[in-house]
């Protein structure tokens, strides 16, 4: 039986990235992941008010997708002056920028995810974009030369990974500085927390405040039931792999010393050859759960089975 043809769709599409991810990551795990958490629900806000909808995320990625143009174009100018708000709270070395592309194409829809050289060719232009800025594609420019107010510089042809022609690629010209159209942002003082309002009411940024305030009381800990607690709680939360890491690492057994470890050994090798069951009850009574005890054990068969 033939496969039944894949639904296409002509749309916008938005892809934006954290530039320097790994590196925030190494610097300091839980306050990376606090504010991805908060730029991630500052995006969605915008991206939502575009009228655009998220195709899919990884990380620290995300994939929208918009009818319109004009919408895409201004939801990403949108996100970048929002998000210069927010990291005004933040010291420099942790602030998190994004780059983003956009690009309008002919895509395949299956369970609800896009694919297609569309989707790719925004992706490449996001890694042409400087952190904090937008890229677009010649048809994008095309399209809203005479519909909105700020320029584009054109950056020239491009040759993309895994796409056949090369790219006529176009940086977004706009103010930062300049307050969002879709969204204003509030950067509060306290880590991570990002206040959202648009006209009718104010919105907090993490997507789940409790959860975040809940995580920092208890990231230092050494209590596995402090993170047997949160997974419980938040068993789809921010920092789930955070905790059961932790929870792991606080569950094992704590590490001979070196001294300890050494007496051991000597020990160990004093009676290895011996043919005295006594010898190895001995061991074993003094290291029940070391490093030889399974050696230990079958010797003593060993003689008693010889006896």
């Amino acid at each position: 039986m033939e496969a039944p043809p894949l639904d296409r769709k002509l749309i916008a599409i938005l892809a934006a990235d954290v530039e320097g991810y790994s590196r925030l990551m190494h610097q300091d795990e839980e306050g990376t992941l606090a504010t991805l958490s908060s730029h991630r629900a500052i995006i969605d806000e915008i991206i939502a008010a575009g009228r655009g909808g998220i195709s899919g995320t990884a990380g620290d990625s995300v994939l929208a997708e918009f009818a319109s143009i004009v919408d895409a174009v201004n939801s990403a100018i949108s996100i970048q002056r929002s998000l210069a708000v927010a990291n005004k709270s933040l010291p420099q070395q942790a602030r998190m920028l994004w780059r983003i592309g956009i690009n309008v194409g002919d895509v395949m829809v299956k369970d609800g995810g896009i694919f297609g050289d569309g989707v790719n060719v925004a992706c490449r232009l996001e890694a042409q974009a400087e952190p904090g800025g937008i890229c677009v594609t010649r048809g994008v420019r095309d399209h809203l030369r005479d519909r909105v107010d700020y320029q584009f510089e054109d950056l020239g042809e491009h040759a993309v990974k895994n796409i056949a022609r090369p790219v006529r690629i176009f940086r977004v010209c706009f103010d930062p500085e300049a307050s969002s159209d879709l969204l204003d942002v509030r950067a509060t003082p306290s880590r991570g927390s990002i206040e959202l309002s648009d006209d009718s009411n104010a919105i907090k940024g993490t997507s789940n405040q409790v959860e975040l305030t809940f995580w920092q009381s208890i990231q230092e800990t050494k209590d596995p039931s402090e993170y047997e607690a949160y997974l419980e709680r938040f068993p789809d939360g921010e920092f789930v792999a955070l905790a059961r890491a932790r929870l792991a690492k606080a569950e094992e057994p704590e590490a001979v010393p070196a001294a300890d470890r050494a007496v051991e050994l000597e020990f160990w090798n004093s009676i290895k050859q011996s043919n005295s069951p006594a010898a190895f009850e001995a061991y074993l009574q003094k290291y029940p759960e070391g490093e030889f005890k399974s050696l230990a054990a079958i010797r003593l068969r060993e003689i008693s089975e010889t006896d």
